[in-house]
């Protein structure tokens, strides 16, 4: 018995070395925290109506994944992309450079881009262009999110018919009550009162209204947005919910962490598949 148990503390301990010498980036999780792999974090894609794809905006590793998933995603089933980092009101341009009205320079200079746009987000938008794919601009643009931290939603009302068709219809749904908010309302320490948590609403309402007015039939919608916009089924995905009922829905979130052989309690349950990343993977800005 003596032998046994020693040979399996030394097969735990070897395990543990070869796993840490394998030099992988990152491990793919389960919700409940149970080691997954890429490719049934893939198989469960293919069944959905929609992705919630989770970043962290400056890692490397999820760009790249974001960006495999979509093109091996393509290669069984119709999609209809889409992401935070484009504002609503640049649809036009966005679809002119789609359609090669505009070069990237005139898209440059005509949309609002992010400054990682180019090593982030452009392979993903020029992966929709070269195989014909749309791809929607879903959030709010921000200064409409500055009206609400300033005014609450009460300064939308002051805004043109326009400008009201870049967001999602007024009143706000809106729920305080909810983890996320809550944890917004902490973090502010009291100051501003709900401002900031009913601004962050508006972006995930926006977000999920514009998903859900492109979903199509027999096609998965991949969307791309910071981890807190969906993580722990919140933000987008309740608002998605509250559109359009019973959308069938695969949440992907991403953490960094040190010890990526397994997840830390506190991000247990954040989304259908949990992403483990290296803390010490390249950030891109």
């Amino acid at each position: 018995m003596k032998i046994f148990f020693k040979s399996l503390l030394l097969f735990g301990f070897f395990s543990s070395v070869a796993f840490a010498q394998s030099k992988m980036p990152y491990q793919v999780f389960t919700k409940n925290g149970k080691k997954s792999s890429y490719e049934k974090m893939l198989k469960a894609t293919e069944k959905a109506e929609l992705v919630l794809f989770g970043e962290y905006h400056d890692n490397s590793v999820v760009h790249w994944l974001q960006l495999e998933l979509t093109k091996d995603l393509a290669e069984k089933r119709a999609l209809v992309l889409g992401a935070e980092m484009i504002e609503a009101d640049n649809q036009k341009q966005l679809n002119q450079y789609l359609n090669g009205e505009i070069n990237q320079k005139q898209f440059d200079s005509t949309a609002r881009l992010w400054n990682n746009y180019k090593t982030d987000y452009k392979p993903l938008v020029d992966f929709a262009k070269v195989k014909n794919i749309p791809f929607i601009a879903t959030n709010v643009p921000r200064r409409y999110a500055n009206v609400v931290f300033r005014k609450d939603f009460a300064g939308l009302d002051e805004l043109t018919s326009e400008e009201k068709s870049w967001m999602a219809p007024l009143p706000i749904p809106f729920d305080i009550t909810l983890p996320g908010y809550q944890k917004m309302l902490e973090m502010m320490g009291g100051h501003a009162g709900e401002k900031m948590p009913k601004a962050q609403a508006l972006k995930d309402a926006t977000m999920a209204y514009f998903i859900v007015q492109n979903l199509k039939k027999d096609t998965v919608f991949v969307h791309y947005n910071g981890t807190y916009h969906s993580d722990f089924f919140e933000g987008i995905n309740w608002y998605v919910h509250q559109y359009r009922k019973n959308t069938s829905i695969v949440t992907i979130a991403t953490v960094e962490q040190k010890d990526i052989s397994r997840v830390e309690a506190e991000h247990l349950n954040k989304a259908d598949f949990i992403l483990v990343i290296d803390e010490d993977v390249t950030k891109t800005y």
